[in-house]
């Protein structure tokens, strides 16, 4: 999914959904980070894209607390 893609998806999300979306992308990297050490990921640059999906989700919150 592109850039602008998710940005829309997640500026559809309510701050109840913005949290739950954050509680699991850090799980999904803490799992991912896991298996990148020890050699079973698919893809190696998954962690970067779910670090990438964490900052976009904490931008979000962070501009809606702002407003």
């Amino acid at each position: 999914m592109k850039h602008r893609e998710k940005m829309k998806e997640l500026n559809g999300l309510n701050d109840e959904q913005l949290g739950e979306k954050l509680k699991d992308l850090g799980i999904a990297l803490l799992k991912n980070r896991f298996e990148l050490k020890t050699g079973h990921v698919d893809n190696p640059n998954i962690v970067r894209e779910i670090r990438k999906d964490i900052a976009r989700v904490k931008t979000i919150a962070t501009a809606r607390r702002k407003k």
